[in-house]
């Protein structure tokens, strides 16, 4: 195989099972939290806020669901492919994650143009990973912490939209995604793939309790 096919070390039997387990649980959990909070949106919300939910719930199980198969997937040509929509589906779970919070106050100028460019930026890093895979990686690393800070810009006016615990489980979500990250980028580590994908679950779980307070205490 062509040496530009490098998915970095490869990981032992036990390391793939560990991240299969941990991916499968997060997967079970996003499919049961994504049906819960479509449901709840429907009966409660308005038009804007169900839209809002699908295209989180859809975003969180596509992302969960497109990492536990690339992961588990031996290396070969598909693994190269899979890797671009794993890399891509991590920029689509970003802006669907920011989606229901900046459409609770989309009516604000400056929010509705941070919700813009979220998107606009996740299509920017998926074509990044679609047209120069394997390259750039530091850079889409980069990528992701930007997107995932970027709503500090307009935290003020978010929290004017939003319940106070919201706000600190968004905060507490990124916070846990971003130290994850160490492990993300500690190759040697064993168990490192498993690791990271266990903060991502735990920040994925506390995003959705963010989004699940977002819908109940706001009062629509």
């Amino acid at each position: 195989m062509n040496e530009f096919f490098n998915f970095g070390r490869r990981y032992d039997f036990h390391e793939i099972v560990a991240d299969g387990i941990i991916n499968g649980i997060g997967i079970v959990f996003a499919l049961i939290g994504a049906t819960a909070l479509i449901f709840y949106a429907t009966v409660w919300s308005s038009y804007g806020a169900i839209a809002a939910a699908w295209i989180y719930g859809l975003g969180l199980v596509l992302c969960l669901s497109i990492s536990f198969t690339y992961n588990i997937w031996p290396h070969s040509r598909t693994k190269w492919f899979l890797r671009r929509l794993d890399h891509s589906a991590i920029f689509i779970l970003i802006a669907a994650t920011y989606t229901p919070f900046l459409q609770r106050g989309a009516e604000d100028p400056w929010i509705l143009a941070m919700l813009l460019a979220i998107w606009a930026t996740a299509v920017v890093g998926i074509t990044l990973k679609c047209l120069f895979p394997g390259r750039y990686d530091k850079l889409a690393i980069l990528l992701y912490l930007g997107m995932g800070w970027s709503g500090a810009m307009v935290m003020g006016q978010v929290s004017e939209y939003l319940p106070a615990v919201t706000v600190w489980l968004i905060v507490i979500g990124g916070l846990i995604y971003s130290l994850g990250v160490i492990f993300h980028v500690w190759e040697r580590l064993r168990f490192q793939n498993a690791i990271w994908h266990g903060f991502v679950v735990a920040a994925a779980a506390v995003h959705y309790g963010a989004v699940i307070t977002c819908f109940s205490l706001s009062g629509l």
